[in-house]
């Protein structure tokens, strides 16, 4: 089987010479030809010398592309171009993968039932969880790219994220790509590019495996620990969820483009937020403020565009996971 692992990279260096140390480092098993394609998304410091360095430690295992186009998905899209591999992983320039994540991530590919497959991203060892953040809901470490269902294996009927998937090529070629809409790019923090595409996956009855012993370890600044950042991503969340789904039936019923039962929701959920007794429930109710304003913006600017939803579809060739925002 062969393989191929994209990454995406633009101005980490630093950090990118870590994960590709840790990739080099993989066991995989004899049967198996593999290559690290590295997609530099127009970075302007030395990323194209780090993986000179290890093209040159090591022959033939890792491949360089420049993608001047700003914008992740563009660079996922010509990762997916440019690769060889019958299975494509991926993986991202700030974590360091376990040295038998790409065999354990690509194994069950290789049975026909199986059409991609996601393991654990889990916090570098030394993390701390702040003292505001509490983990009473399923997803309150997604803005870390935290994704860990526990350590059963098994079929999967929700997507994995972006920094440890694999999907077979033929999934691209039937569904196409990752949307360009989507995926951090200049003036747009707007993610879920990863998860639309595996719900995209899911949606055309292709099936997943959870794969926990497939890990990798995922690097978290002192700017990610924040609550400033965390607000910005809900808030970035909530836009991306309508973007990608259109505004649902629930959120029709408008004045001037700001659905009624929004404007409900936003004044319970700052109640509850004036009035959370400790710092973690109260800055759970903060994020909820944030993103039923987010949700809002983006329901206003599809009125203004006369749509109740995107017309978007997937480069080459929607379903999205939208968190409640009861």
């Amino acid at each position: 089987m062969r393989i191929s692992v994209i990454l995406c990279t633009y101005n980490r260096c630093h950090s990118l010479s870590a994960s590709l140390e840790s990739i080099a480092q993989s066991r995989v098993a004899d049967a198996n030809s593999w290559e690290v394609l590295v997609v530099d998304n127009n970075s302007k410091d030395k990323t194209s010398d780090v993986v000179e360095e290890f093209d040159q430690r090591y022959p033939g295992r890792f491949r360089y592309v420049f993608e001047s186009q700003q914008g992740k998905s563009h660079a996922l899209n010509r990762g997916i171009r440019e690769a060889f591999g019958e299975v494509l992983a991926f993986m991202d320039d700030d974590v360091v993968v376990d040295a038998v994540w790409l065999q354990t991530l690509s194994a069950v590919l290789q049975k026909p039932e199986w059409f991609g497959a996601g393991g654990r991203i889990l916090p570098e060892r030394n993390f701390t969880l702040p003292a505001w953040l509490s983990l009473k809901e399923k997803y309150a470490l997604a803005p870390l790219a935290i994704f860990d269902l526990g350590t059963q294996a098994g079929e999967m009927h929700e997507p994995p994220f972006g920094t440890n998937m694999a999907f077979r090529r033929e999934v691209f070629e039937k569904i196409g790509g990752f949307r360009t809409d989507l995926g951090p790019c200049p003036g747009s923090e707007i993610r879920g590019e990863d998860t639309e595409f595996g719900f995209r996956a899911l949606a055309a009855g292709l099936r997943l495996w959870y794969e926990p012993s497939a890990i990798v370890y995922h690097s978290i600044n002192d700017k990610r620990l924040q609550e400033e950042y965390f607000l910005a991503w809900w808030y970035d969340k909530a836009r991306g969820d309508i973007r990608q789904t259109g505004i649902p039936d629930d959120l029709r019923q408008n004045v001037a483009g700001v659905p009624i039962v929004l404007l409900r929701r936003i004044c319970r959920w700052s109640i509850k937020w004036m009035f959370a007794m400790d710092s973690a429930q109260r800055f759970s109710c903060k994020v909820a403020v944030w993103r039923v304003a987010a949700t809002i913006q983006e329901c206003r600017r599809l009125h203004a565009q006369g749509s109740h939803g995107s017309s978007v579809e997937a480069p080459s060739v929607t379903q999205a996971h939208r968190i409640p925002l009861e």
